[in-house]
């Protein structure tokens, strides 16, 4: 005959209930953090920092999360219980204004916060809009074009032709984003469209004698608009952070767009039997002018890859400053002999290290600063090489440019990170995360489970080991 229940505390259990509905409302605000920072384009290692801090502040005793490009699992610990929530985010945009408010946010949070106070000041971020409407984002789309065009050794007319032409790409970018279609579908469309504005331009001036017939290289600057440098970035860093759920699965995305660029580049030109390798070596500049030229359109191309990001104009302007200096120092010291990818890590080193206290002095996040000023040195054009190269049989050669692409990309991200990690505690060093206990869980086991001849106590007694 087993022992007569054990007598039932209403109050205890209604307690338990409670701790347990107010951790739901706990666990998912903190959801909706991470959510927002993840469909801004924030790193792994932000999204993880800022819940665990909103967390902190709301009464969640522990909180551990699992974040990959599109998804979030979240376990919470409060009270004795636990709870775990999974979302899903499909927007994989860039927001650098929200990243930042979101940021100033968790990083002016009080020791406790109600759940309430946090909704509502989340509700005030989401609110805010785009920083520039859809024109004024499609001008310093064309912009930044340009500025890469001249750094590619374009000339006059390749700078105004890739500026028209990456305008009405990025203007139909806009439009078809905003009724979600499928991004290889939209990448793959804008970089038709704008290889093919700047084909018709130039080919126009040629057929009326405006120009001669040595501007055709500057087709691959025209969709430079579309590199997913942001998400590029921060993959390499959630990678080197051994964040690999979401720094594989920002990868491979980055990829996936990449390849819808190159191929868009290349049936385009094939179309219309258009090469884009350059027939001369390009303007020739005294050592001085070439310097400033550079030093110019590196601040430009970097404001206006900053304004896509929808970064604030304080931010534009410092990104764009981090990336006059370090793009001409690096193009200065290849000239010199340095090699390319030494340079190209050095640069990114020399980036992460100024936005360090431009971040501090501005309240703008670090990746804020310091992406804009990198993606010009992203290289566009070895990647469309090789897919020609693909589409000639000539498999060595592809794999030669793809492999500089990937060496580039990994200079420039492996540049950061140690710039990171040497400005940054929380990047030098890991933490570990135990599994938290739940307390006491002696009074959950029922009554009909305990022998009538023992106690619990001596239960538990008896499976400890011996000292």
């Amino acid at each position: 005959m087993n022992n007569p229940d054990l007598p039932v505390n209403d109050a205890s259990e209604s307690e338990r209930l409670a701790a347990h509905t107010r951790l739901a409302h706990q666990s998912r605000v903190v959801l909706r953090l991470g959510v927002m920072l993840l469909s801004a384009g924030a790193s792994s290692f932000r999204v993880k920092d800022g819940m665990a801090r909103l967390a902190r502040a709301v009464g969640i005793e522990e909180h551990h999360a699992q974040v990959t490009y599109t998804e979030i699992t979240t376990t919470s610990y409060a009270n004795g219980t636990f709870r775990t929530e999974i979302a899903e985010q499909r927007a994989m945009g860039v927001d650098a204004a929200r990243i930042d408010r979101l940021n100033h946010f968790v990083m002016t949070l009080p020791d406790q916060l109600l759940v309430e106070q946090a909704d509502a000041e989340l509700d005030v971020i989401a609110a805010r809009g785009p920083l520039y409407s859809p024109f004024v984002s499609a001008i310093a789309s064309g912009v930044a074009c340009a500025g890469f065009c001249f750094l590619n050794k374009g000339g006059v007319v390749e700078c105004l032709a890739v500026l028209v032409a990456a305008l009405f790409g990025q203007l139909l970018r806009k439009s078809l984003m905003k009724r979600h279609m499928n991004h290889f579908g939209v990448w793959l469309v804008c970089g038709v469209v704008a290889v093919t504005i700047y084909i018709g331009l130039v080919w126009g001036l040629v057929h009326v004698n405006a120009i001669g017939s040595t501007h055709e290289a500057g087709a691959v600057s025209a969709i430079l608009f579309l590199i997913p440098g942001f998400p590029l970035v921060t993959s390499i860093l959630d990678i080197i952070r051994q964040d690999f759920s979401a720094g594989i699965s920002r990868a491979v995305y980055v990829a996936m767009l990449l390849i819808a660029i190159a191929v868009a580049v290349w049936a385009t030109t094939a179309v219309f039997s258009w090469s884009v390798f350059p027939t001369d070596d390009g303007y020739t500049l005294a050592p001085w002018a070439l310097f400033c030229g550079r030093a110019i359109m590196t601040f430009i191309a970097s404001y206006g890859f900053a304004m896509l990001f929808n970064a604030p104009q304080k931010a534009c302007l410092l990104a764009a400053a981090i990336g006059a200096v370090i793009n001409t120092g690096r193009l200065t010291a290849q000239d010199a002999g340095l090699a390319w990818l030494a340079a190209v890590g050095l640069a990114a080193l020399a980036a992460g290290l100024l936005a360090e206290p431009l971040s501090n002095v501005s309240k703008f996040s670090r990746v804020t600063l310091s992406v804009p000023a990198v993606v010009v040195m992203i290289p566009g054009v070895p990647l469309y090489r090789a897919v020609v190269a693909i589409n000639n049989g000539q498999v060595t050669d592809a794999l030669s440019q793809v492999v500089t692409v990937i060496l580039v990309i990994t200079s420039i991200g492996v540049g950061l990170a140690v710039a990171r990690m040497a400005t940054d505690r929380n990047w030098l060093f890991d933490q570990h995360h135990p599994v938290p206990s739940l307390g006491d869980s002696i009074t959950t086991i029922p009554s009909q489970l305990i022998p009538e001849d023992r106690t619990i106590e001596e239960i538990v007694a008896a499976s400890s080991p011996d000292e």
